[in-house]
């Protein structure tokens, strides 16, 4: 079962999402965000939040800028999409953690507002990494599912060099095939932002309980930034699943669950278990 909300911070700010209720005695609350060019209701997502809200509140939504509007499952907001910066991201997360906080979503009892646990997909991964480091106070422990680490890594020097030129550059949607405007503003806020979105050097003094859940087949770059994280804390636990791509073998539209997105979940909720019994 799953309860949709829509959290309206102005006519350009809309935040859509789901509340997957936990079956059975709630040991928590756990936010799932999506990563570049996706979505809540993006192939496994739905199928995710459902297998995660065995004993936790699970709550998945889409950033108010990604690019889908009320038809939930098309590009049919690329003027938004274009300004969709690490900073505004973490506006939207606020949002939504504010609104659990404050018990104000649209459930029949209270979710809990602790513990709290983020996990976030691929550039997703960066945002839950950098708003624990910034909310400490808020967050119990991070996951990243094939989590993006250096937040440039989005944009080639090509892509940068034409936002500098022109104002915009574009990538394209393999799986659409449009082509996604990307606004100078994403590039001049990862530079106006530099020190807060270090990842990997705001890591080294976190105390905050990390986890890494990577398919052995995402890309390299993805894979070397991890490594990096854990070099940086050893404390960061990295759980490889084997075979698994950067989606961990599920497409759009979902066909099913495969062996590691199983792994996967089954990972997530073993290391939200060890959380929760420290």
């Amino acid at each position: 079962m799953r309860i949709p909300f829509r959290l309206v911070k102005n006519a350009d700010r809309v935040i859509r999402g789901d509340v997957f209720p936990a079956r059975s005695a709630s040991q928590g609350t756990l936010i799932i965000c999506h990563g570049f060019k996706g979505f809540k209701d993006w192939g496994m997502f739905p199928y995710v939040g459902e297998a995660l809200s065995e004993w936790l509140d699970v709550i998945t939504f889409n950033f108010s800028h990604n690019g889908v509007g009320d038809r939930l499952t098309s590009y049919d907001e690329l003027e938004k999409f274009a300004k969709n910066t690490y900073s505004r991201e973490l506006e939207d997360l606020h949002a939504v953690v504010d609104h659990v906080r404050k018990g104000e979503l649209p459930v029949e009892r209270r979710i809990p507002a602790a513990p709290l646990f983020l996990l976030g997909h691929s550039r997703g991964g960066a945002i839950c990494q950098i708003y624990a480091m910034d909310y400490p106070e808020h967050v119990s422990a991070v996951l990243t599912w094939n989590g993006l680490v250096e937040v440039d890594g989005i944009l080639s020097e090509e892509m940068k060099r034409e936002m500098r030129e022109k104002g915009r550059t574009f990538v394209q949607n393999a799986r659409t095939k449009q082509n996604m405007p990307l606004d100078l503003e994403i590039l001049e806020d990862i530079e106006q932002n530099r020190e807060r979105f270090n990842i990997l050097e705001r890591v080294k003094t976190s105390r905050m309980p990390m986890a890494l859940i990577q398919g052995t087949e995402d890309s390299e770059r993805l894979v070397e930034g991890s490594a990096k994280l854990t070099e940086n804390n050893k404390r960061i636990k990295w759980i490889r699943i084997e075979g698994g791509n950067h989606t961990f073998g599920t497409v759009h539209p979902f066909q099913g669950e495969t062996e590691p997105l199983k792994a996967a979940i089954r990972e997530t909720l073993s290391f939200i278990s060890e959380q929760l019994k420290e």
